[in-house]
């Protein structure tokens, strides 16, 4: 089958479709089913081994301060990730590697890399331990320490941004990383729905700038935004 790349609009309305329904039959309908009682239904874990299914679950059992983002959510970035032929990641607010998970997920797929920084060195170390259950040392790096120091300390570009820090910061962090941001990346920022209130500034920048095409989806109540870095 050839590969066909996608406008970026195409590939964010797939991945989001992709990952709220989970993938859709074009076949006919199987025998002895009655086409009118069939429906789409998400499936059930993530697609890949049981003992990955089990640690997505544990850690989102253990996190009690809701810090990881839902399962829609993950399912969203691993799809446009790896959509989107990313190679090169930065996750800003990796908490205990959730969405870093999800997002080494979607890398598996393209060959690209992930940095993930967090601010607690507790979370940090959560996080290093589980990316390395989770099989992914060598997709993902654990940076413990505050993105404002270590972002300036990373070399290269990032053709991909997820933001998911403290939200009255999101606008300096996003001046701080646009300037890396490849032309043709994805800037995505998390709770931009549902904390709202808390990054007036971030919205204004981001929905304004004439460098950038944006679009806010909510696979979960909480809100993604999506900017994209014009050519």
């Amino acid at each position: 089958m050839k590969s066909v790349a996608c406008a970026p609009a195409l590939c964010v309305a797939g991945a989001l479709a992709l990952a709220v329904l989970g993938p859709v039959s074009v076949g006919g309908p199987v025998d002895g089913q009655n086409p009118a009682q069939l429906k789409s239904v998400r499936p059930a874990g993530t697609g890949q081994p049981d003992n990955l299914d089990r640690l997505l679950r544990e850690i989102k059992g253990a996190d009690t301060g809701q810090l990881a983002v839902s399962e829609e959510d993950g399912r969203f970035l691993r799809v446009l990730v790896a959509s989107s032929r990313v190679r090169r990641a930065l996750e800003i607010g990796g908490a205990s590697g959730y969405s870093a998970i999800w997002i080494g997920l979607g890398l598996r797929e393209t060959g690209g890399r992930l940095v993930t920084i967090e601010y607690d060195p507790q979370r940090a170390r959560q996080a290093a331990a589980n990316l390395r259950r989770a099989g992914m040392a060598d997709i993902v790096q654990v940076v413990a320490g505050d993105a404002f120091v270590e972002i300036p300390k990373l070399a290269g570009t990032f053709d991909f941004v997820f933001l998911d820090a403290w939200k009255k910061d999101y606008r300096r962090f996003f001046d701080l990383v646009f300037p890396r941001l490849e032309p043709g990346g994805l800037f995505l920022a998390h709770n931009v729905v549902n904390k709202r209130s808390e990054m007036g500034d971030f919205l204004d920048a981001i929905e304004r700038s004439p460098h950038l095409l944006t679009s806010i989806v909510t696979p979960s109540g909480e809100g993604i935004s999506i900017s994209y870095r014009r050519k």
